[in-house]
């Protein structure tokens, strides 16, 4: 019997948990344009040395006495004193470009595979990359050499364009937080706010509304939203570190909080150490499952009045917790929608996932 009744003091199984740190993915798998590093000068200077195969392998011997005669005769005389050589010369290069091309698109190709493996961060950089370009081509008249030259040199240092349009995860910007940018976009959204706010909320000017009565200010929300999924921050700049990655503690550990935190208002007000006020009461309740003035009278007739307490305690607070979670999914489907956010692919992706994680957190309640 005794088993019995401390099996049902608890709503839910509970326990505690540490606080987890971050850990850094090395540099990430740097994709930004690496293709853009290859040199045409030294493939041409290696083709015609003869370091790698191609214009060497083809004319043989001849490109050592080539390559003596480019060191002492600019273009113009080679073409007037020795025709042939000058064509000899102009090949090679043509075939030096040609390899050169040809390496390039065979290095994109790479990199486009490694994209559709490795998702996540490489498609950041790309995204980095493809608004750089648009950047570099907006305006009329652009030299599309010069323009191609100046992504692959800038790569993502400039970032891409995030919450409320404003830069991020670039060289000297913020780094892309997924699901705290997100949570606090939705906190936002849902309270008619720019998505980019920071401020709190007063009660006054929060007039009795879910999100903002649950969270006062966006930062709150965030730090719920962390807790339970983590983060992952994202970085596009070259030299940087990646992805960088906090694992969240679930539900759970939040539940065991809450459940102390009611069973300590409970018991006060039930042995009558605290006094029946409206805020006392709050204190003991969740949103959804109110504990009024009767609920506590009745509980002091009790004779199992501890084992009872516990199990409401345990009640109220997997109905806290539980609120909160359902609210942060509603939160972040919300942020999802910011625009900035919502023409992002691999963002869509990301808050996709960690939905499913916040389900599925849900799910094993």
């Amino acid at each position: 019997c005794l088993v019995q009744r401390r099996w049902a003091a608890n709503a839910v199984t509970m326990g505690s948990a540490g606080n987890m740190d971050s850990i850094s993915i090395g540099g990430g798998w740097n994709s930004n344009l690496v293709c853009g590093n290859m040199s045409l000068n030294n493939t041409l200077e290696n083709q015609l040395n003869g370091a790698t195969s191609g214009f060497q392998t083809i004319m043989g011997s001849m490109i050592s006495n080539a390559t003596s005669a480019v060191a002492s005769l600019p273009g113009l005389i080679i073409q007037r004193a020795n025709p042939a050589l000058y064509n000899l010369l102009t090949n090679g290069i043509l075939q030096g470009r040609l390899d050169f091309d040809r390496s390039k698109g065979t290095c994109r190709a790479i990199a486009d595979k490694m994209l559709d493996v490795a998702g996540g961060q490489m498609g950041w950089d790309k995204i980095a990359e493809g608004q750089a370009m648009s950047q570099a081509v907006k305006t009329g008249n652009t030299d599309a050499v010069s323009a191609v030259a100046q992504v692959e040199k800038q790569g993502g240092n400039d970032g891409i364009t995030w919450v409320g349009g404003s830069k991020a995860g670039g060289s000297g910007q913020q780094p892309i937080k997924v699901v705290g940018d997100v949570t606090r976009a939705g906190y936002n959204l849902l309270n008619g706010r720019n998505a980019a706010d920071t401020a709190s909320i007063s009660p006054s000017s929060c007039n009795n509304g879910m999100e903002c009565s649950t969270w006062p200010s966006p930062q709150e929300a965030t730090t719920f939203a962390n807790r339970v999924l983590g983060e992952q921050q994202q970085r596009t700049c070259e030299g940087c570190t990646k992805t960088t990655s906090t694992a969240g503690v679930g539900l759970t550990p939040l539940i065991q909080e809450s459940y102390d935190s009611k069973l300590k208002a409970l018991q006060e007000l039930i042995s009558g150490n605290k006094s029946l006020t409206q805020e006392n009461l709050s204190q003991a309740s969740s949103s959804s499952l109110p504990v009024t003035r009767g609920v506590v009278e009745a509980r002091r007739s009790e004779h199992d009045q501890d084992i009872l307490a516990k199990r409401l305690a345990s009640e109220l607070a997997l109905s806290d917790v539980l609120g909160k979670a359902l609210l942060l999914q509603r939160t972040l489907f919300t942020g999802s929608k910011e625009p900035n956010i919502a023409a992002n692919d691999v963002a869509q992706q990301a808050v996709s996932q960690q939905n499913n994680n916040l389900q599925q957190e849900i799910d094993n309640l």
